[in-house]
Protein backbone atom coordinates (compact mmCIF):
# COMPACT_ATOMS: atom_id res chain seq x y z
CA UNK A 1 0.00 0.00 0.00
CA UNK A 2 0.94 3.93 -0.95
CA UNK A 3 1.57 6.34 1.73
CA UNK A 4 -1.30 8.37 0.59
CA UNK A 5 -4.23 5.85 1.20
CA UNK A 6 -2.85 5.62 4.87
CA UNK A 7 -2.65 9.07 5.23
CA UNK A 8 -6.24 10.63 4.17
CA UNK A 9 -9.22 10.29 6.22
CA UNK A 10 -12.04 8.39 6.07
CA UNK A 11 -15.81 9.96 5.74
CA UNK A 12 -18.38 8.27 6.95
CA UNK A 13 -21.38 8.99 5.48
CA UNK A 14 -23.97 10.53 8.35
CA UNK A 15 -26.93 7.98 8.66
CA UNK A 16 -30.24 9.74 10.23
CA UNK A 17 -30.70 9.06 13.80
CA UNK A 18 -33.40 6.45 14.50
CA UNK A 19 -36.79 7.37 15.29
CA UNK A 20 -36.40 10.37 13.24
CA UNK A 21 -38.53 11.92 9.85
CA UNK A 22 -36.80 11.48 6.64
CA UNK A 23 -37.72 15.23 5.63
CA UNK A 24 -35.76 18.00 4.32
CA UNK A 25 -33.31 19.90 6.58
CA UNK A 26 -35.59 23.50 5.30
CA UNK A 27 -38.65 23.28 7.41
CA UNK A 28 -42.34 25.87 7.06
CA UNK A 29 -39.97 28.01 9.82
CA UNK A 30 -37.54 29.08 7.22
CA UNK A 31 -39.88 30.14 4.77
CA UNK A 32 -41.86 31.86 7.49
CA UNK A 33 -39.05 34.63 7.35
CA UNK A 34 -39.55 35.60 4.18
CA UNK A 35 -42.96 35.75 4.44
CA UNK A 36 -44.07 32.40 2.14
CA UNK A 37 -45.68 30.91 4.72
CA UNK A 38 -48.18 33.29 6.20
CA UNK A 39 -49.05 34.47 2.44
CA UNK A 40 -49.99 30.86 1.95
CA UNK A 41 -51.57 30.31 5.00
CA UNK A 42 -53.52 33.84 4.24
CA UNK A 43 -54.61 32.52 0.94
CA UNK A 44 -55.83 29.28 2.49
CA UNK A 45 -57.61 31.28 4.99
CA UNK A 46 -59.39 33.26 1.82
CA UNK A 47 -59.83 30.14 -0.06
CA UNK A 48 -61.70 28.17 2.73
CA UNK A 49 -64.19 31.18 3.18
CA UNK A 50 -65.20 30.87 -0.03
CA UNK A 51 -64.54 34.90 -0.48
CA UNK A 52 -65.40 35.73 -4.24
CA UNK A 53 -65.95 39.33 -4.48
CA UNK A 54 -63.13 40.50 -3.26
CA UNK A 55 -60.87 40.54 -0.41
CA UNK A 56 -62.32 40.61 2.82
CA UNK A 57 -60.98 44.02 4.51
CA UNK A 58 -62.59 46.18 1.38
CA UNK A 59 -65.31 44.08 2.04
CA UNK A 60 -65.40 45.88 5.48
CA UNK A 61 -64.02 48.82 4.56
CA UNK A 62 -67.01 49.22 2.49
CA UNK A 63 -69.48 48.09 4.77
CA UNK A 64 -67.51 50.51 7.45
CA UNK A 65 -67.78 53.74 4.79
CA UNK A 66 -71.80 53.18 4.46
CA UNK A 67 -72.15 52.94 8.10
CA UNK A 68 -71.00 56.41 8.45
CA UNK A 69 -72.88 57.71 5.83
CA UNK A 70 -76.11 57.00 7.40
CA UNK A 71 -74.91 58.34 10.44
CA UNK A 72 -73.86 61.44 9.03
CA UNK A 73 -76.68 62.03 7.04
CA UNK A 74 -79.00 65.28 8.22
CA UNK A 75 -81.97 64.82 9.30
CA UNK A 76 -85.26 65.64 7.46
CA UNK A 77 -85.94 69.29 7.95
CA UNK A 78 -89.40 70.42 9.00
CA UNK A 79 -92.09 72.15 8.24
CA UNK A 80 -91.62 75.14 9.34
CA UNK A 81 -94.42 78.14 9.00
CA UNK A 82 -94.13 81.77 8.98
CA UNK A 83 -96.65 84.52 9.33
CA UNK A 84 -96.00 87.03 6.56
CA UNK A 85 -94.89 90.63 8.45
CA UNK A 86 -96.59 92.76 5.85
CA UNK A 87 -100.15 90.90 4.18
CA UNK A 88 -100.56 92.53 0.39
CA UNK A 89 -103.99 94.12 0.07
CA UNK A 90 -106.46 93.01 -2.31
CA UNK A 91 -105.63 93.57 -6.49
CA UNK A 92 -106.75 97.20 -7.35
CA UNK A 93 -108.83 96.95 -11.00
CA UNK A 94 -107.35 99.66 -13.27
CA UNK A 95 -109.77 101.44 -15.24
CA UNK A 96 -109.00 102.57 -18.21
CA UNK A 97 -112.68 104.50 -19.26
CA UNK A 98 -112.60 101.86 -22.12
CA UNK A 99 -114.16 99.30 -20.77
CA UNK A 100 -117.45 100.10 -22.72
CA UNK A 101 -115.91 100.60 -26.16
CA UNK A 102 -114.59 97.57 -28.76
CA UNK A 103 -111.73 97.96 -30.81
CA UNK A 104 -112.48 98.07 -34.77
CA UNK A 105 -108.68 98.47 -35.59
CA UNK A 106 -105.26 98.62 -34.05
CA UNK A 107 -101.50 99.22 -35.74
CA UNK A 108 -98.35 100.36 -34.55
CA UNK A 109 -96.96 103.54 -35.66
CA UNK A 110 -94.72 106.71 -34.46
CA UNK A 111 -96.85 109.58 -33.82
CA UNK A 112 -95.34 113.40 -34.39
CA UNK A 113 -97.11 116.77 -33.87
CA UNK A 114 -96.21 120.05 -35.83
CA UNK A 115 -94.93 122.77 -33.39
CA UNK A 116 -95.92 125.93 -34.46
CA UNK A 117 -93.39 128.15 -33.01
CA UNK A 118 -90.62 126.32 -34.19
CA UNK A 119 -92.14 124.84 -37.42
CA UNK A 120 -90.86 121.52 -36.56
CA UNK A 121 -92.25 118.54 -36.33
CA UNK A 122 -91.91 117.08 -32.68
CA UNK A 123 -92.17 112.73 -31.82
CA UNK A 124 -95.07 112.36 -29.81
CA UNK A 125 -94.47 108.71 -29.02
CA UNK A 126 -94.58 105.06 -30.34
CA UNK A 127 -97.35 102.57 -30.06
CA UNK A 128 -100.25 101.22 -31.16
CA UNK A 129 -102.98 103.27 -32.65
CA UNK A 130 -106.33 101.43 -32.25
CA UNK A 131 -109.87 103.00 -33.01
CA UNK A 132 -112.58 102.22 -30.61
CA UNK A 133 -116.00 102.36 -31.45
CA UNK A 134 -118.37 103.05 -28.60
CA UNK A 135 -120.92 99.82 -27.79
CA UNK A 136 -124.02 102.85 -27.43
CA UNK A 137 -123.92 105.97 -29.00
CA UNK A 138 -121.38 104.24 -31.78
CA UNK A 139 -119.15 106.61 -32.14
CA UNK A 140 -115.25 106.14 -33.03
CA UNK A 141 -112.59 107.39 -31.44
CA UNK A 142 -108.83 107.35 -31.92
CA UNK A 143 -106.80 106.26 -29.12
CA UNK A 144 -102.76 106.26 -28.91
CA UNK A 145 -101.04 105.38 -26.17
CA UNK A 146 -97.26 105.01 -25.82
CA UNK A 147 -95.29 101.86 -25.34
CA UNK A 148 -94.25 100.63 -22.06
CA UNK A 149 -95.44 103.63 -19.79
CA UNK A 150 -99.48 103.52 -21.71
CA UNK A 151 -99.13 107.26 -21.58
CA UNK A 152 -101.97 108.56 -24.05
CA UNK A 153 -100.35 110.51 -26.58
CA UNK A 154 -103.53 111.08 -29.05
CA UNK A 155 -107.38 110.66 -28.23
CA UNK A 156 -109.86 112.46 -30.14
CA UNK A 157 -112.67 111.60 -32.49
CA UNK A 158 -112.46 111.64 -35.71
CA UNK A 159 -114.80 114.26 -37.02
CA UNK A 160 -116.41 115.20 -40.23
CA UNK A 161 -114.30 118.13 -40.73
CA UNK A 162 -111.14 116.48 -40.56
CA UNK A 163 -108.82 115.46 -43.38
CA UNK A 164 -106.18 112.72 -43.70
CA UNK A 165 -103.40 113.42 -46.56
CA UNK A 166 -100.02 111.82 -47.55
CA UNK A 167 -96.81 113.55 -46.40
CA UNK A 168 -94.70 114.72 -49.21
CA UNK A 169 -91.54 112.92 -47.96
CA UNK A 170 -93.18 109.30 -47.64
CA UNK A 171 -95.89 106.65 -48.87
CA UNK A 172 -96.29 105.07 -45.29
CA UNK A 173 -97.20 108.22 -43.59
CA UNK A 174 -100.36 110.47 -43.13
CA UNK A 175 -101.43 113.81 -41.25
CA UNK A 176 -104.08 115.20 -40.05
CA UNK A 177 -105.49 118.95 -38.40
CA UNK A 178 -107.17 118.02 -35.09
CA UNK A 179 -109.88 120.33 -33.19
CA UNK A 180 -110.16 119.00 -30.22
CA UNK A 181 -107.48 116.57 -28.95
CA UNK A 182 -107.70 115.94 -25.08
CA UNK A 183 -104.75 113.69 -24.25
CA UNK A 184 -103.22 116.10 -22.35
CA UNK A 185 -106.33 116.86 -20.49
CA UNK A 186 -107.90 120.08 -21.55
CA UNK A 187 -108.90 120.29 -25.47
CA UNK A 188 -106.31 121.43 -27.83
CA UNK A 189 -105.92 121.97 -31.64
CA UNK A 190 -102.86 120.43 -33.03
CA UNK A 191 -101.67 118.77 -36.25
CA UNK A 192 -100.41 115.25 -35.92
CA UNK A 193 -98.86 112.55 -38.45
CA UNK A 194 -98.17 109.03 -38.06
CA UNK A 195 -95.81 106.82 -39.59
CA UNK A 196 -96.31 103.16 -40.67
CA UNK A 197 -93.87 100.38 -41.17
CA UNK A 198 -94.75 100.24 -44.89
CA UNK A 199 -97.33 101.41 -47.64
CA UNK A 200 -99.52 98.14 -46.80
CA UNK A 201 -99.89 99.72 -43.24
CA UNK A 202 -100.74 102.63 -44.27
CA UNK A 203 -103.29 102.04 -46.70
CA UNK A 204 -104.90 99.68 -43.90
CA UNK A 205 -105.17 103.04 -41.58
CA UNK A 206 -106.39 105.23 -44.28
CA UNK A 207 -109.36 102.81 -45.45
CA UNK A 208 -110.76 102.32 -41.30
CA UNK A 209 -110.11 106.12 -40.70
CA UNK A 210 -112.45 107.13 -43.47
CA UNK A 211 -114.61 104.35 -42.54
CA UNK A 212 -115.09 105.46 -39.21
CA UNK A 213 -115.46 109.38 -40.07
CA UNK A 214 -118.18 108.37 -42.78
CA UNK A 215 -120.04 106.67 -39.48
CA UNK A 216 -119.11 109.35 -37.19
CA UNK A 217 -121.07 112.01 -39.56
CA UNK A 218 -124.01 110.26 -40.20
CA UNK A 219 -124.15 109.37 -36.21
CA UNK A 220 -123.03 113.48 -35.21
CA UNK A 221 -125.82 114.95 -38.19
CA UNK A 222 -128.41 112.42 -36.42
CA UNK A 223 -127.80 113.89 -33.40
CA UNK A 224 -127.60 117.36 -34.40
CA UNK A 225 -130.96 117.52 -35.87
CA UNK A 226 -132.53 116.02 -32.13
CA UNK A 227 -130.58 118.76 -30.76
CA UNK A 228 -132.13 121.43 -32.73
CA UNK A 229 -134.16 124.04 -30.87
CA UNK A 230 -137.90 123.94 -31.54
CA UNK A 231 -139.83 126.90 -31.97
CA UNK A 232 -142.00 128.15 -29.48
CA UNK A 233 -145.65 128.66 -30.09
CA UNK A 234 -147.21 132.08 -29.49
CA UNK A 235 -149.34 131.85 -26.15
CA UNK A 236 -152.43 133.21 -26.33
CA UNK A 237 -153.31 136.17 -24.17
CA UNK A 238 -156.55 135.71 -21.85
CA UNK A 239 -158.92 137.81 -22.81
CA UNK A 240 -160.62 139.48 -19.50
CA UNK A 241 -163.95 139.43 -19.96
CA UNK A 242 -166.09 142.86 -18.19
CA UNK A 243 -168.72 142.12 -16.55
CA UNK A 244 -171.70 144.29 -17.82
CA UNK A 245 -172.39 147.23 -15.39
CA UNK A 246 -175.46 146.89 -13.41
CA UNK A 247 -178.51 148.31 -15.08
Amino acid sequence: MSTTENTEPKVEETKPAEGSDSKPLASSSVFSMFGGGAKKEKKDDDEDRGDNSGSAKAQRDAAAAAKGDEEEAPPESEDVHFEPVVKLTEQVETVTHEESEEQVFNMRCKMFKFVQETREWKERGTGPLRLLKHKENGKTRLVMRRDKTLKVCANHYITPDMTIAPMSTSDRAWLWNVAADVSEGEPEAITVSVRLANAENANLLKEAWLKAQKENEDLFSAEGKNEEPKEEEPKAEEEKKEEPAAA
